[in-house]
């Protein structure tokens, strides 16, 4: 019977302006936390896929998630964060004003960025394709804030608002949802509670 999937963001990062996002590696602080949640009691219990985007710091977070679980990860490239390969590194004051016009503005496509609306079909699109063949167990989705974002507004049936953003915290947080009502539950709460 499908029970609960949950979409898990990749913690924090080694900003590295000479490499391109998709590329960035997690930093000491986020191998930490995966590390630490990968050995914690009860994780994930009844947990029976794990599928990941396919950036570096995505994969890095789920392989120990899926090793401690003696689950193969799937890899699904379409997960990726919104494409904003169109800028490249942005100091985070730039960044945070382009954030903000990407979620306030969904159908257009700011400085050449993904629309909102565009990465939020798409992200959903990969869900749906993962959970139309489920039907035994818990599913876990590793990926990124911001599509997350939109992946949380369309489930909670909610506007596309950044005010549904994970936060400040540099990630490394997740919401759940119901498989067969793909109703989301809770919002966004941090990586270290799935092991309660």
């Amino acid at each position: 019977m499908p029970g609960t999937a949950r979409y898990l963001t990749h913690p924090q990062v080694q900003v590295d302006p000479d490499r391109d996002v998709p590329r960035w590696t997690l930093n000491d602080t986020g191998r930490a936390r995966v590390a630490a949640l990968a050995a914690a009691p009860g994780l994930l219990s009844g947990t029976s896929r794990i599928i990941s985007s396919a950036e570096v710091k995505a994969v890095e977070t789920a392989e120990p998630l899926a090793r401690a679980l003696g689950l193969q990860l799937e890899i699904r490239p379409l997960m990726h964060e919104n494409d904003r390969s169109a800028t490249g590194f942005l100091p985070p004051p730039e960044f945070e004003a382009m954030a903000d016009a990407f979620f306030a503005r969904p159908d257009d496509s700011i400085r050449g960025w993904e629309p909102a609306r565009a990465a939020q079909a798409r992200i959903l699109s990969e869900v749906e394709a993962v959970l139309a063949g489920h039907d035994t167990g818990d599913v876990l989705f590793v990926g990124h804030g911001g599509v997350g974002t939109l992946l949380y507004c369309a489930l909670a049936q909610e506007a596309i608002d950044r005010r549904f953003d994970q936060g400040p915290g540099g990630g490394g947080n997740w919401f759940g949802f119901d498989i067969l009502s793909r109703k989301a539950a809770l919002g966004w709460q941090p990586m270290e509670t799935l092991s309660d």
